[in-house]
């Protein structure tokens, strides 16, 4: 933004992001039958210059959920198919990784 206030279209990227990716993690854990009582997931885009100028080249996403009664297996289970089947996750043409904490 060149030293001025406002927000830039990868933060705005990463906040849908963060925001599809929550609400899709809580619809497949109703659908196997668990409640969570927080979901929390930040993203964080890379931009990198490339040779035609600049290009979204990763997305890091890092969710943090409480969880009664799931085991850590299941809940990275869901997280992964959620990373794959998100809306977002599957308009983005770069590399999208994800690490995950149960609380």
């Amino acid at each position: 933004m060149k030293g001025k206030q406002g927000t830039n279209p990868e933060e705005l990227i990463a906040a849908a992001h963060s925001a599809c990716f929550s609400m899709a993690l809580s619809l497949a854990l109703t659908e196997a039958d668990y409640v969570a009582d927080d979901i929390t997931t930040s993203a964080v885009v890379s931009l990198d210059e490339v040779d035609d100028g600049f290009a979204v080249s990763h997305i890091a996403l890092h969710v943090e959920a409480k969880i009664a009664g799931i085991s850590e297996s299941e809940f990275n289970k869901l997280c992964e198919q959620t990373k794959q089947g998100c809306p977002i996750s599957k308009l983005m043409n770069a590399e999208i990784s994800l690490s995950t904490a149960l609380n």
